[in-house]
């Protein structure tokens, strides 16, 4: 790989962006700073040296009032060699230098005396009048004395220069350390960040490559890696459950649809054979119309468990009596009850209003009332099924009895498997997926299926919470 595609790749890094991002504010900020800094006490400064400059006018001017022309350049020349003094020239109207420690100045200054503060080049004398010869800048002020004679005064700008180029030089170190800090962190979070990255990419290709038990590390630091990877590892866990249900549908369907499928096609192969008179094969057409109403139902039935385990399974929810249905469905089963000598029973109150699907609720109280007539009431000496409800605090609680042999706690964990027959109720007809078609309706609605014991029998339980939209949803 060669090193500009390498240096590609880097600055592609979040670790990189963000460094860039933050060593920029930072760096912006600091130039921001450092240039109010400078910006004030230039300002600072070049107040103080107009004050200054003031100052000395007003010293000297009280000297020309009192002592004239005579007293000015003694004092000027008394101020002009003492320490840090500030800059002073008398000249007459020829602009022969009279007094001061300037050397000279141009003429066409020297006539605009208009008493203006304005930057000027000079030379200095030095302390035995030999001129210093190197120009330095002022600011100064020149005034028109009577008899055409020209003051100047002013203060040397050398110091303010100096600070600007203290500052230029500080702004410059304050950059490189903020540079040097910047690439400090870019090295320190790239280690650890990239780290982390290319430890999460390694886990996601190997996910990708077709192993779902690997799942994304978790340090522990509770950062925004760990909040990401804990995600999408329940992601990852909801993704594995999801396949194994597929799986496992698809090996019901393959295994357990065959026989009814195989068992249709016979049936109309033997029809199209034997049958030798219109009533014949209007019999076999019926029975496999019949066959296939089966078949369509275990297929729905698979479709709607399949999306409550998926959390897709969307239904319309209306307020609706189960106390109506509850009586309904006993009424449709009255006569299949009596057919089988089985006692069935309701008591229900007037009313309990849920939200609720009507037609997916009368569904699953048909399934377990069926369930419970053809395999529950068996081998009971007086068999009997009951449907009950009551409004409790969790819900509404919608519950099918019977007093038969029960179900063990070992096989209720199962009973609701997709297919899952025990062996009790294998000689008679059915698919094995009536319990786990009621489950996904009480799921659908965010609600409970429970099993229980009724001593001696089988006690079912569907609860029906009474905001489906807050009711946590059990996919047990």
């Amino acid at each position: 790989m060669s090193f500009v595609t390498t240096l590609g790749r880097l600055f592609r890094t979040t670790a990189v962006k963000l460094t860039l991002v933050y060593l920029t504010v930072f760096a912006a900020l600091l130039v921001g700073l450092i240039l109010y800094i400078f910006t004030m006490t230039d300002d600072l400064l070049d107040r103080q040296l107009r004050d200054t400059i003031d100052a000395e006018i007003r010293g000297l001017s009280d000297q020309y009032r009192v002592r004239g022309l005579t007293g000015l350049v003694s004092a000027v020349e008394r101020r002009s060699v003492a320490p840090g003094a500030s800059l002073y020239l008398i000249t007459d109207f020829a602009g022969n230098r009279i007094a001061g420690n300037i050397d000279s100045l141009t003429q066409s200054l020297l006539s605009s005396a208009d008493g203006e503060a304005r930057p000027v080049f000079y030379v200095r004398l030095g302390p035995s009048g030999a001129d210093e010869s190197r120009p330095r800048r002022a600011l100064v002020r020149v005034f028109v004395l009577p008899g055409g004679f020209r003051l100047l005064v002013g203060r040397d700008l050398e110091e303010r220069t100096e600070f600007r180029a203290i500052i230029a030089q500080a702004a410059q170190w304050a950059l490189l350390v903020a540079i040097v800090f910047g690439l400090l962190s870019f090295l320190v979070v790239s280690r650890r960040v990239l780290r982390r990255i290319d430890g999460i990419a390694a886990t996601g290709n190997r996910i990708v490559g077709g192993d779902l038990t690997q799942r994304l590390p978790v340090t522990g630091t509770g950062d925004e890696f760990d909040r990401l990877s804990a995600s999408l590892n329940t992601m990852l866990d909801r993704i594995v459950d999801l396949h194994e249900g597929l799986r496992r549908i698809s090996d019901n369907i393959a295994h357990d649809l065959k026989t009814p499928l195989t068992r249709l096609r016979m049936q109309a192969e033997a029809a199209l054979r034997q049958a030798r008179s219109e009533d014949a094969l209007r019999d076999a057409l019926q029975a496999t119309i019949e066959e296939s109403e089966s078949l369509i139902r275990t297929f729905d039935a698979l479709l709607m468990i399949a999306r409550s385990e998926a959390g897709s399974a969307v239904v319309a929810l209306s307020p609706v009596n189960l106390a109506e249905i509850a009586h309904d469905v006993a009424e449709l089963y009255e006569p299949v009850a009596e057919e089988a000598g089985v006692s069935l029973t309701v008591d229900v109150p007037q009313t309990v209003i849920v939200d609720a699907n009507r037609e997916l609720v009368g569904q699953a109280l048909a399934n377990l009332v069926d369930n419970a007539i053809k395999h529950g009431a068996l081998g009971a000496e007086n068999p009997a099924v009951s449907v009950t409800l009551t409004d409790a605090q969790i819900g509404a609680e919608l519950t099918v009895a019977d007093n038969g042999p029960g179900i063990s706690p070992a096989d209720r964990s199962r009973v609701t498997d997709r297919f899952v027959r025990l062996e009790a109720s294998r000689s008679t007809p059915g698919s094995g997926l009536g319990l786990s078609l009621v489950e996904a309706i009480a799921n659908v609605h965010r609600g409970q299926f429970k099993l229980g014991d009724a001593g001696p029998g089988l006690k079912a339980t569907l609860v029906f919470p009474h905001d489906p939209k807050h009711a946590p949803q059990d996919r047990s």
